[in-house]
């Protein structure tokens, strides 16, 4: 019989198909030689027998049992035993990647006991008690409890209580792990999981896998924090590390956009050992995939842990500028640089900007995190934006986008949010669907429940027409002059090789000449 598990070490055989596209990058990681806490996957197989029988698989108790055994064993720690106590993450991954839709859940086996005994070991019970409140947040929220900010564990129990009818949660580390594999693989068919399917033309039948994986804590001293980083920059391509980092804090800081984030390079200052152990992994991986790539990552205590790794995804003029430049590294060829970028992608080419932003009339600037202009309507919140948004342009406007927001995301026309860095979630994905955005605006304050937003002294109306400029930042009201940058000679270079490619140098425009190139070479583009 098929094993349900898989330890992720640099043997482990399977795709992302069966592992997950998450726990493939992991095996790769570890092939690199970079920092991987010990994990196992459970395999997309186990998600789709949950799914289609209601209860998880035979079998998988025992293998479970067995899998924490060996992270006991790689850790030196105890998963719900007396001892050092061992906290685990168990984090959805799909063959596809599906930023933020499905369930993550960090710090399980944190039991009253197991509490206790962390706040012992490291004299910090400040510490253990925020990393057991964020256990309970993650369940709570991924049970659709909607935890307030602030609350109380004893208020998050009965939220869980309540979400699970009547049941409570569970004190013992075992029980906790099968809940939270039981949420992971219940979360694949939430509505904004589906709704990203079809807007990514991903399968409905596919299943995710859960990575299970020893905990390290972002939240740990100040020393610790959590980041993303891209090798280079997701929006211009240039070759130079990119994202955001939060120090003392976990991963779900970052990505969540509820806290406001560092530029990567902090870490430079802050924590030297690790920015330069991060910049050397980031090249690594960039030569093996001969490619610009994506990593999440947690250093604890000064220690750098990889904790996801993946090519990274770039706007349409960073990915000609990256083709053509590693093309001129020797890094991939003139034919791998042409069949790289698509057709479709170089109708996003002449991004347009605000003509004239000081004479403007501006209402508040942030971090340009999609290039691109949007005008349309303020919406406030998901809902109005989606019943909106079939017949009129629409700006949504939000403190911070969630995974719940994603059908606000769709229908909106561009993006706008309060706090959150241009890795976290609204950024991440306004880029996969287009949308241009501007991220923390810090003197932003919106109000869904009166339907309002405040910036510069101002207050306005959900349905005021805003312009958003997401490569300079600003936010205007009304409908200001546009102007549109000619795209660089990168572009020419491009199409030039793609004309040799297809043999065809008759006069037409470019993404044409560049269709012509992937029929040549035997993948015509969509």
């Amino acid at each position: 019989m098929t094993p349900w598990i898989r330890p992720l070490t640099a043997t482990t055989e399977g795709g992302p198909d069966t592992l997950g596209a998450k726990a493939h990058g992991l095996v790769l990681a570890h092939r690199l030689g970079l920092p991987v806490p010990p994990a196992f996957v459970v395999t997309t197989d186990a998600c789709r027998a949950y799914l289609r029988d209601g209860r998880l698989p035979g079998g998988l108790h025992r293998e479970l049992a067995a899998a924490v055994a060996r992270l006991e064993a790689a850790t030196g720690r105890a998963f719900g035993r007396p001892g050092a106590p061992l906290a685990v993450s168990v984090r959805s991954g799909a063959a596809h990647s599906m930023p933020g839709m499905m369930t993550t859940v960090l710090n399980l086996g944190l039991t009253t006991g197991a509490t206790a005994r962390l706040a012992a070991e490291t004299g910090d019970p400040a510490f253990a008690r925020d990393s057991r409140r964020r256990l309970l947040t993650g369940i709570a929220t991924a049970l659709g409890a909607d935890p307030a900010p602030g609350d109380d564990p004893a208020r998050l129990l009965r939220r869980i209580r309540d979400r699970r009818d009547g049941r409570p949660f569970p004190d013992d580390a075992s029980g906790q792990l099968t809940l939270a594999l039981e949420t992971v693989f219940s979360s694949w068919h939430t509505p904004r999981a589906r709704t990203y399917r079809a807007l990514h033309d991903i399968p409905h039948d596919l299943g995710t896998a859960a990575v299970v994986q020893a905990m390290v804590f972002g939240n740990r001293d100040a020393h610790s924090g959590s980041g993303v980083a891209f090798s280079r920059d997701p929006t211009t391509g240039a070759n130079t590390p990119y994202g955001d980092v939060l120090f003392g804090h976990q991963g779900e800081d970052v990505v969540s956009g509820t806290a406001t984030t560092h530029p990567l390079p902090a870490l430079a200052d802050r924590e030297p050992a690790v920015w330069q152990a991060l910049r050397a992994a980031l090249h690594r991986a960039e030569a093996h995939y001969r490619d610009a790539c994506y990593a999440e990552f947690t250093f604890q205590a000064g220690t750098l842990w990889i904790l996801q790794l993946r090519p990274g995804r770039f706007t349409s003029g960073a990915a000609v500028r990256l083709a053509t430049e590693l093309a001129d590294a020797g890094v991939i060829t003139r034919r791998e640089a042409v069949r790289r970028v698509t057709p479709r992608q170089l109708g996003h080419l002449r991004v347009p900007r605000l003509a004239d932003p000081a004479g403007a009339d501006l209402l508040t600037r942030g971090i340009g995190a999609v290039p691109g202009v949007a005008t349309g309507r303020i919406a406030t919140t998901a809902d109005r934006a989606a019943r909106l948004g079939p017949g009129t342009p629409v700006i949504l406007v939000r403190p911070e986008t969630s995974p719940h927001d994603l059908h606000g995301l769709a229908a909106a026309t561009g993006v706008l949010t309060a706090r959150g860095g241009p890795a976290g979630h609204a950024a991440v994905v306004a880029r996969t669907l287009g949308r241009p955005a501007v991220v923390d605006a810090r003197d932003l304050t919106v109000d869904p429940g009166r339907g309002t937003v405040t910036a510069g002294g101002r207050t306005l109306p959900e349905g005021t027409l805003l312009t958003l400029d997401g490569t300079g930042g600003h936010v205007a009201l009304g409908a200001p002059p546009l102007t549109t940058g000619d795209a660089d000679g990168r572009l020419d270079r491009l199409l030039g090789w793609a004309d040799a490619l297809s043999g065809d140098t008759t006069p037409r425009d470019p993404a044409t000449r560049l269709a012509a190139a992937h029929t040549a070479l035997g993948h015509p583009a969509p």
